[in-house]
């Protein structure tokens, strides 16, 4: 509770700073330099391959000991995870390198760019590599429940980074300051992080620390091994967009779609702040409970799960071109096909979320490897055919290609095996499941568009009675169809036991025995 609540106020505060950023951003710099934090951003993204999925696989190991006080064990593995993550830091700085003399050929420098090319890329490649050499020991406070140590440090870091950024944008019109601001702002908080686990935990820094054992070591290479190549194709899926939009339109079409990304990107991390503080407690629960209780809280989870994407993807539909409209005038609102593509791919792959943390924190990593191949085989090949039509279609195919390749591979196949090897289940279940949330979404999303079409008055007004009716409907219809279900019974309950637990700690309420005490 205490992660999902520091996770979501923070994003907020930090969110709402963001989008203000990025307004002064667009005021002060040409869009093209969005277009290239897009760019690059892509293509350090695909250089993370280096990191191997080892984050997930450390987080996973690390269950168990934590749970079981091991201190031994833990700091075996922290030592192993600090040379190993060293190790991929060295690695990705020399793939980034190595990529370099291949940026002219992958973009042009328009002329609004008056920065080196290779200057600017450095410094990307350069906040990318160094998170690697202090971000293990983060992995072992998320392991250990305390992800709100993680997130409370980073959004206070964000937050007085996007301050100064803005000050200096507003001053300076320098696109450097900008960046040289970020850079301190990430080497600041990788050794704040650093240096807090240390004190919360120094037998994690034990230099005696015995070798891991051959048997560990298997099974870190086993799941590190797995995760790698759902790892490679997942970037290829979700970080070659703004690469192949680039290509076929130029950096300045890149920057405009970019705003929409970041209002996508800002919903799809603040619902994750909610799944990311539940991860550890799910990976508890799966340790202590047979299938059948798994799978009881599953559906409570998956239903929470669609409960906030459903919403999420009808605003998106409907509210995000009056978001661009308010906060980065007309110029940047695209046509109405670019917002309902976004959606249509924001809702295929948030639907996943309580899926992937079952299957992570069951450990049940190598189903799935080789399918992630076949979506990025089918996103490229579409995209590329796409990619070429004319004018905004372009952009329209290009994200089509993703949430084409998504319906025929990892939409089914990921749920299929976390019942068939997870639950012990037949997966039809999770079938029938789907079908019904996905009618449900299309009632809500068929209201909404109705609706918000007769709306037609000035930008800001049609922004807040959308935003409004997208939050009323989907809201209403869900609760008329699920409320009276178990699941929704066991989500109610849920929440009030942590509600109570809150106001115990809090002293705001006593314990059963206590009051009969008094």
């Amino acid at each position: 509770m205490l992660n999902i609540i520091v996770g979501i106020g923070g994003y907020v505060v930090n969110t709402l700073l963001g989008v203000v950023c990025r307004v002064v951003f667009v005021r002060f710099l040409p869009k093209e330099y969005l277009g290239i934090n897009g760019f690059f951003t892509n293509i350090l993204s695909l250089l993370t391959v280096a990191e191997l999925g080892i984050g997930i696989a450390i987080v996973y190991a690390l269950y168990k000991p934590i749970a079981e006080n091991d201190t031994e064990k833990i700091a075996s593995l922290m030592r192993f995870f600090g040379r190993a993550y060293r190790i991929i830091g060295i690695v990705t700085a020399a793939l980034g390198v190595a990529v370099m003399p291949f940026i002219p050929r992958l973009v042009d420098k328009p002329a609004e760019i008056t920065e080196s090319i290779y200057l600017l890329y450095g410094v990307y490649l350069f906040n990318n590599v160094i998170a690697y050499f202090f971000s293990y020991r983060g992995s072992f406070l998320l392991a250990a429940q305390q992800n709100y140590i993680v997130t409370g440090v980073n959004y206070i870091i964000t937050i007085l980074q996007s301050i100064f950024q803005m000050i200096f944008l507003a001053v300076t019109k320098d696109y450097m300051s900008y960046l040289a601001i970020q850079t301190v702002g990430t080497v600041v908080y990788n050794i704040i992080i650093y240096y807090i686990a240390y004190k919360k935990y120094p037998y994690i820094a034990d230099k005696q620390a015995k070798p891991l054992d051959g048997e560990t070591k298997t099974s870190l290479f086993r799941n590190t091994r797995d995760l790698l190549l759902t790892r490679v194709s997942g970037l290829i899926v979700n970080n070659t967009d703004n690469i192949i939009i680039t290509y076929f339109n130029g950096l300045a079409v890149t920057g405009v779609t970019s705003n929409y990304t970041l209002f996508i990107s800002t919903l799809t991390t603040l619902f994750a702040q909610v799944f990311d503080g539940m991860t550890a407690s799910i990976g508890n629960h799966n340790a202590l409970e047979d299938d059948a209780k798994r799978y009881e809280m599953f559906r409570c989870v998956n239903l929470s799960n669609f409960w906030l994407f459903s919403w999420g993807t009808v605003g998106i539909a409907f509210v995000s071109s009056d978001l661009v409209q308010v906060f980065f005038r007309d110029a940047y609102v695209l046509h109405w096909s670019i917002p309902l593509i976004l959606a249509v791919n924001f809702y295929l792959v948030g639907m996943q979320s309580a899926v992937w943390a079952y299957m992570q924190t069951l450990g049940i990593f190598h189903y799935g490897r080789f399918i992630s191949f076949v979506t990025a085989g089918i996103k490229i090949a579409l995209s590329i055919l796409w990619g070429d039509w004319s004018g905004t279609w372009s952009v329209f195919g290009i994200h089509l290609a993703t949430a084409v390749g998504r319906v025929f591979t990892d939409v089914w196949y990921s749920p299929w095996a976390l019942y068939k090897h997870g639950f012990h289940i037949k997966p039809s279940k999770y079938l029938g499941r789907y079908l019904l949330f996905l009618t449900v979404l299309l009632a809500e999303g068929g209201i909404c568009f109705g609706i918000c079409r007769m709306i037609d008055f000035s930008p800001l007004v049609n922004l807040l009675l959308k935003f409004l009716v997208c939050s009323i409907v989907p809201n209403g219809i869900f609760l008329a169809v699920f409320s009276r279900s178990r699941d929704f019974g066991m989500f109610k309950k849920a929440a009030g036991n942590m509600l109570h637990i809150v106001k115990r700690k809090l002293g705001l309420e006593k314990t059963e025995a206590e009051a009969c005490a008094k």
